[in-house]
């Protein structure tokens, strides 16, 4: 019988920005795009397949053999028992309980990657954090796979947090339109990856904003090994992924050599000049880094890399530098590197010069808005000091009590016993999922909130059915988007799904910290007190924000908080008067050499940027390894959301591999054909898109497939971290190293 109930549409908001909902009776029935983004996403098409997918977590469930005190063993292979609500979360909260008073909560780890939702009360990242705050606390994680390794050296080189920078200081769109005449992109600048953002982008204006570069005759060169990796249009100059620090060192040293350095800019602005131009010119170890040792190591010739050098010297320039540069081994050395180029070209604090970064990494860079703060739930205060880089997780669960070495301070892995995750899926992003899966079965307990079987979910032993952003109210907001939703709860909760609020505050109530958790609030009285405080804040900045009631009936509004005012040009105040506006490093300028970091005594990031080449790049290709894989972000999805309802697709699984049609056709490849890829780490099957947008030697197999079980020794989904190293960035910044991987590719037999 068709259902009769009335048709309704509304707004909501997600991390890849708003878009209609309708709904008939308890169902999602359509999604249509949002009428004020000018170039919106596909990805909201998902939605109604995947709220209501077989995929979804139904009851609490407990994996069997974890139940039968087998501990981790079985962990991705056991079967689940599902329990009621009371027993699972009696359960979970005794081994809470009996994991805190044996080994305290040091032995605790509270993953979360803040992804789940761009709604502001029910984050899951401060939900968790809140709740084992609320009981004693936990081992946190530092920085992001995206840029942890960046957050470590960046502070070292122009002393301010690497995300404010980011988000509040780079200039904008606007001001690179004005200013800008040669704009050079280390790694692209990918509209795709601009699809979303923390929080969410309501106007997707990447791509546009590229059109009106190009109508002003802007020169725009995409440095790396994809053409794709910056809109149609763009000069690409290929480049061997790895090598983009030689070629900076390249360019650095035909300014110095040819008199282009702006030495005035070095000697007022900069320190360590002087410790760094010796190994730029081979004094130290007699060998120059000119264009001819450059264009070997990548792949280019050494007249182009002359020309380009001459071309920043004599325009307005802006180095951008994209997020992936980082999450290589030695990824700490194009960043800082990067830092020095723009500086001996002496644009930095020049409007449209100097150098930015993340521009298309996410949404939202290059957008100039006023910054909002509130609506944030607080995390309460976390009594556990000790804390990880995000990416050495695995190391972490497999080498309890080692040393290891991070940001100058030398650190222990904490014993961990539990780990309560919510809001992610580490067996996307992690590197080398099948060590993770091996290192995964050693902490005795494993707790997650989730809505879908994810493979975290699978090899969980607690599994509570956590709700999407579509059932339940909240309030979509972000400090870099000029927008503000009021996000209905479009369709009751599917299956027996609770949010995370109400799973916590369950916990919390039979550990004895209810009334810390809630406070004695509900989520329904949570959220008008914190959006109260935000229009509070708003308020003292004179920035009119709509009572909570207005803000339902009208479901979102523009706030006048759009800007391109000076504070968008990066470090222009320092420019104009270093002494008055120092930088907070130990210099006050940016340091081209570190003493800091010199005095670690690392070998893997010494006191000032240089050529490390990694274990894995073309250089050091082998006939059992030829390739260098490349894994970037996926062009239909957030990371891995959504991905239960996209594997419906007929086609769409596995995912496509790029490779070059010389690399294609040595191989026996054509466009279409299903493929191993493989290594000493795993293999992964995918599917061949042959195309000569890629660099010959270069394969690109983007993230987002969920890790599969690996039957026949291969990921059936195409997931790329079954190949990825797990090996930190260097002893400074231990970040992720995945763009760092040689591979094999052959048809798939059978």
């Amino acid at each position: 019988m068709p259902d009769d109930s009335p048709r309704l549409t509304r707004v909501t908001t997600s991390h890849w920005g708003a878009f209609e909902v309708e709904t008939t009776g308890d169902r999602i029935t359509g999604v249509r795009p949002f009428a004020h983004d000018p170039a919106p996403t596909a990805i909201p098409q998902a939605i109604p397949a995947a709220v209501h997918h077989r995929n979804r977590v139904a009851r609490p469930s407990i994996r069997r053999g974890w139940l039968d005190g087998k501990g981790g063993k079985g962990r991705g292979s056991d079967d689940f028992v599902e329990l009621p609500w009371d027993e699972a979360l009696d359960i979970a909260a005794t081994d809470i309980a009996r994991i805190k008073r044996d080994h305290g909560n040091g032995a605790i780890f509270g993953g979360s990657y803040g992804w789940s939702s761009a709604g502001r009360f029910h984050h899951a990242q401060s939900q968790v954090h809140r709740f084992l705050n609320s009981i004693g606390g936990y081992v946190a994680s530092f920085g992001s796979y995206s840029t942890g390794c960046a957050q470590s050296i960046m502070p070292h080189v122009f002393g301010v947090n690497f995300l404010a920078l980011l988000y509040e200081h780079q200039d904008s769109w606007q001001t690179i339109h004005d200013h800008t005449e040669t704009l050079v992109m280390f790694g692209g600048i990918n509209p795709k990856n601009a699809q979303v953002s923390m929080g969410g982008i309501t106007e997707h204006d990447t791509g546009p904003w590229f059109d009106r570069f190009a109508a002003k005759g802007m020169m725009r060169l995409n440095i790396g090994p994809q053409r794709t990796d910056a809109p149609t249009g763009c000069d690409w100059l290929p480049l061997r992924p790895a090598s983009d620090t030689a070629l900076m060192l390249a360019l650095a040293y035909v300014l110095e050599a040819e008199g282009l350095t702006d030495h005035a800019f070095l000697s007022r602005y900069t320190v360590g000049f002087d410790r760094f131009r010796p190994y730029l010119m081979g004094e130290v170890d007699g060998q120059p880094k000119d264009p001819d040792w450059a264009a070997p190591l990548c792949g280019t010739d050494p007249e182009t890399i002359r020309a380009l050098a001459r071309r920043m010297a004599a325009t307005r320039t802006l180095i951008t530098v994209a997020w992936s540069l980082q999450r290589g081994e030695h990824g700490e050395q194009p960043f800082w590197m990067s830092a020095v180029l723009a500086a001996m070209l002496g644009q930095i604090g020049l409007p449209g010069g100097g150098v930015g970064y993340g521009y298309g990494a996410i949404g939202g860079v290059g957008k100039s808005v006023m910054g909002l703060r509130g609506m944030t739930f607080s995390q309460l205060t976390n009594p556990v000091t000790d804390t990880i880089p995000v990416a050495r997780i695995a190391d972490m669960l497999r080498r309890p009590g080692a040393p290891y070495d991070f940001n100058g301070q030398r650190r222990t892995y904490p014993d961990i016993r539990l780990v309560y995750w919510a809001g992610g899926n580490p067996y996307h992003h992690h590197q080398d999922l099948n060590a993770l899966h091996e290192a995964w079965q050693t902490p005795e307990t494993i707790i997650v909130n989730e809505p879908w079987w994810t493979a975290t979910a699978k090899r969980a032993d607690i599994v509570f059915p956590a709700t999407t952003p579509y059932e339940r109210e909240d309030i979509g907001r972000t400090s870099m988007d000029d927008y503000l939703f009021h996000m209905p709860a479009l369709i009751p909760p599917v299956g027996e799904a609770r949010d995370d609020y109400a799973i916590f505050a369950g916990l919390a109530e039979r550990l004895g910290a209810g009334e810390t958790f809630t406070e004695g609030k509900t989520a329904d009285q949570w959220i008008p007190e914190l959006y109260a405080e935000y229009r509070a804040l708003a308020d003292e900045q004179g920035i009119d924000v709509p009572d909570l009631d207005t803000l339902r009936d009208q479901n979102w509004v523009r706030l006048p908080i759009t800007t391109d005012g000076p504070n968008r040009t990066l470090f222009a105040p320092f420019r104009e008067d270093p002494e008055a506006h120092p930088l907070p490093t130990p210099s006050g300028k940016i340091e081209i050499f570190s003493d800091t970091i010199d005095s670690f005594g690392y070998d893997d990031c010494p006191g000032h940027p240089a050529w490390l080449p990694p274990a894995e790049w073309m250089g050091r290709a082998t006939p059992e390894t030829p390739l260098h894989m490349v894994s970037p972000q996926p062009g239909d999805k957030l990371h891995s959301q959504l991905e239960a309802a996209l594997a419906d697709v007929p086609g769409q699984r596995p995912v496509a591999l790029a490779i070059h049609p010389k690399d294609a056709a040595a191989r026996g490849i054509e466009d279409g054909t299903l493929v191993r890829v493989f290594n000493t780490r795993g293999a992964a099957r995918a599917r061949a898109h042959v195309t000569d947008a890629i660099l010959p030697g270069v394969v690109a197999l983007p993230t987002g497939a969920w890790y599969g079980d690996p039957g026949g020794n291969i990921d059936p989904d195409g997931n790329p971290n079954v190949l990825t190293p797990d090996v930190g960035t260097s002893r400074l910044g231990q970040g992720c190293s995945a763009h760092t991987a040689l591979v094999q590719v052959a048809p798939l037999e059978g």
